[in-house]
C-alpha cells in the first residue's frame, strides 16, 4: 500500500489532495460487449490484444505483465487500460469475477508505478473502465479492495484532468476527455466538469474532419472514436447536463463515415491498423449512435471512395497519410494521428455481396516491430509497390517519408463509375509519381484498373514496379491459359478472373491477419524496368463463357 500511495503522489504531484468518496455517485454500465474467447484465454493467463498475445497473470511468481519486459508498448497500453475487463464479464462466472480482482490487485503492486500507466490517455481508459464495470469488479469486493480501487481512480482522474487539452493528435485526446467527463460525473466535480466541457468543441473539430472521418484515417479508430462520442454523450445526458450542439452534428457525420467503410458482411475494410472486426459490434455502435441512412459514396475530406454496382463493392483509399507528430519522450507512446498509419496509398479492396475478394493484409499494431511493419509495408496492401520501396517510410511512431501530393478525381455516369487517383511518395527517392485508374461497370460485373509510373524527369526511365492484389482467405484461386490468367472461386461458388497487359501475371501465397493468422494467396503483376503503364481487369465468369473475361 505504501508503494502505491508514493508512486501516486509522484503522479499528482503539486496538485491539491483528492476527494475519496466511498462509492461513485453515479452507476454507469459499460455499453460494449466483450469476446468470451479473450477472456478465457485471460482465465488462463494470457491477453490478447492488438494482434498479439503476452502473458499477464497475477502470480507472485509470475513475471510482472506491466512493466517493459511483458510485450510491445501498444500491447501494454491496453494491457494499463483495463478494457479488457468487459472480455471477462463476458465469461459470466465467478471464477472471471475473482480473476478480475486478483489482476487489479496484482496491477496496484506490480502496475501502478509504471510510467506508461500514468500516462493521461492509457489513465483516463482505465478510469472510463473501472467505472464502467465497478458492479463486476468492485461492488461487492471487500471493503479495502474497493478503497484502494477508488483512492487510485480519483488520484488517477485529478491527473487527467489536469492534463487537459491533452497533447496527443491521435483518438487517444478524445479518451482523455472521455475519461475526464466519465471521472467528473462519478465523483461529482463540477470543476473538473466544467474544465472538460470548455475543450471538448475544440477536441470534437480536431478528432473529425467536416465528412465525419476521423482525422487517423483509420476505419478501426472511427469505429472506436464513434463509441467514444456514443459515451461522452450518454455520461452528460445521465447526468442532467446538455452536451454542445456540436456533439450531436459530430455524432451523426461520424456514424454515416462508419458506413462507407463496410463490406457486403457487415464488417470493416483494412485500412492503418484495422482488423476484420464482426458485424454485431459495428451494428450496435450504429444503433447506440443513431446513425440513420445509406453508406456515403466518398468521404470528401477523409479521402475514401466507394464504388458500388450491383453486388460489387470497392473500397478505396485516395489520400495523403495523416499528420506526423514526435512520440511522448517520458512514456514511448506516439502523439501523431499517424500512430497506426501503413504506407497502403491507393490501395483498394474488393468485395462481391458477403463474400470479401480483395483485401489488404490487415494488422498488428501491438506486435513486436518487425511483424508489425511487414503488416504496413506496401507489399501488404493491394496496391502498387515501386523497387521494393515503400510509398510511406515507416517508423515506431508512425510514418516518415510519404506522399505530400495526393490527387483525387471521381465521375460517375449512367451507373458506371471511376475513380483517379494519384500520389507523389515515391517522388524523393525515384522521382516518380504514381497514379491509378479504376473503372466499376454499371452491372458491377466489370472492374478495370490501370495503374502508371509517372518521370518527373524527361527521358528517365521507371524502375520495375510490382502490383499486388491480396485475396481473401475464403477465395480460392488457380492460373489459367498459360498462367496469363488467375481464376477466382468465391466461397459462394461464383467465378471471377483477373487478368493483364503491361505485366507478368504469377500467383504465389500470403498471410491474412484480419483475425486469426491465416494463409491466402496473392496475385501478382510484375512490370520490368523502364515499363512505365499495366492494365488489368477483375471480371466475373458466367456459365455461358467459362474461362473468358473483359479485355483489360
Amino acid at each position: 500500500m505504501r508503494d502505491i500511495i508514493r508512486g501516486t503522489r509522484r503522479f499528482i504531484s503539486g496538485l491539491r489532495p483528492v476527494r475519496v468518496p466511498d462509492a461513485p455517485a453515479r452507476a454507469f454500465r459499460d455499453l460494449w460487449p466483450g469476446d468470451a474467447a479473450r477472456g478465457a484465454r485471460l482465465m488462463g493467463g494470457e491477453f490478447e490484444s492488438f494482434g498479439t498475445t503476452h502473458q499477464l497473470n497475477s502470480s507472485p511468481e509470475a513475471v510482472s505483465g506491466w512493466g517493459p519486459e511483458a510485450g510491445p508498448i501498444a500491447w501494454r497500453a491496453a494491457a494499463h487500460g483495463f478494457a479488457w475487463l468487459r472480455d471477462l464479464r463476458a465469461l459470466g462466472t465467478d471464477a472471471a469475477r475473482t480473476r478480475a480482482r486478483d489482476l487489479a490487485e496484482d496491477w496496484l503492486g506490480r502496475g501502478a508505478d509504471e510510467e506508461l500507466a500514468q500516462a493521461p490517455e492509457v489513465a483516463a481508459a482505465r478510469v472510463s473502465a473501472w467505472l464502467g464495470q465497478w458492479d463486476f469488479l468492485a461492488a461487492t469486493a471487500e471493503d479495502a479492495f474497493r478503497k484502494r480501487l477508488l483512492i487510485r481512480l480519483a488520484q488517477d482522474a485529478r491527473g487527467v484532468v489536469s492534463a487537459l487539452p491533452a497533447e496527443a493528435m491521435h483518438r487517444g485526446a478524445l479518451v482523455t476527455l472521455k475519461g475526464a467527463i466519465a471521472a467528473a460525473v462519478a465523483l461529482e466535480d463540477e470543476a473538473w466538469m466544467t474544465r472538460a466541457l470548455r475543450f471538448l468543441p475544440g477536441e470534437l473539430e480536431r478528432q473529425f474532419h467536416p465528412d465525419g472521418g476521423h482525422v487517423e484515417r483509420s476505419p478501426q479508430q472511427q469505429l472506436l472514436a464513434l463509441q467514444d462520442l456514443i459515451e461522452i454523450r450518454n455520461l452528460l445526458n445521465g447526468a442532467g447536463i446538455n452536451p454542445p450542439g456540436l456533439l450531436a452534428t459530430v455524432l451523426e457525420r461520424a456514424g454515416q463515415a462508419l458506413r462507407l467503410f463496410r463490406h457486403g458482411d457487415g464488417g470493416l475494410a483494412q485500412f492503418n491498423g484495422t482488423r476484420e472486426d464482426g458485424a454485431g459490434l459495428v451494428d450496435l455502435v450504429l444503433t447506440q449512435g443513431q446513425a440513420r441512412g445509406r453508406a456515403p459514396m466518398l468521404l470528401e475530406e477523409s479521402g475514401f471512395h466507394r464504388l458500388q454496382a450491383g453486388r460489387t463493392l470497392v473500397i478505396a483509399d485516395a489520400a495523403a497519410p495523416p499528420p506526423a507528430r514526435a512520440k511522448d519522450a517520458a512514456t514511448g507512446l506516439p502523439r501523431g494521428a499517424d500512430r497506426h498509419a501503413h504506407a497502403g496509398s491507393l490501395s483498394f479492396e474488393m468485395s462481391v455481396g458477403r463474400d470479401r475478394l480483395i483485401v489488404n493484409c490487415g494488422a498488428a499494431p501491438g506486435a513486436p516491430a518487425e511483424w508489425r511493419d511487414a503488416l504496413r509495408a506496401t507489399a501488404a496492401h493491394s496496391t502498387l509497390i515501386l523497387a521494393d520501396t515503400n510509398s510511406s517510410e515507416l517508423k515506431e511512431e508512425g510514418l516518415g517519408r510519404r506522399p505530400e501530393r495526393v490527387e483525387q478525381e471521381r465521375h460517375e455516369a449512367n451507373g458506371a463509375q471511376w475513380l483517379e487517383s494519384s500520389h507523389d511518395g515515391w517522388r524523393k527517392p525515384f522521382g516518380a509519381v504514381h497514379r491509378r485508374r479504376l473503372y466499376l461497370a454499371e452491372t458491377g460485373d466489370d472492374l478495370r484498373g490501370e495503374d502508371i509510373i509517372e518521370m518527373a524527369e524527361a527521358g528517365a526511365r521507371p524502375p520495375g514496379f510490382v502490383l499486388r492484389f491480396h485475396l481473401h482467405p475464403g477465395v480460392t484461386a488457380s492460373s489459367q491459359q498459360d498462367e496469363q490468367v488467375v481464376l477466382l472461386r468465391l466461397p459462394s461458388g461464383q467465378g471471377w478472373q483477373l487478368r493483364a497487359k503491361g505485366a507478368v501475371v504469377s500467383l504465389e501465397d500470403s498471410l491474412y491477419l484480419g483475425g486469426e493468422l491465416r494463409r491466402n494467396s496473392q496475385v501478382l503483376l510484375v512490370a520490368e524496368a523502364g515499363a512505365d503503364t499495366v492494365q488489368w481487369a477483375i471480371t466475373r465468369v458466367t456459365a455461358a463463357t467459362p474461362g473468358e473475361a473483359a479485355e483489360a
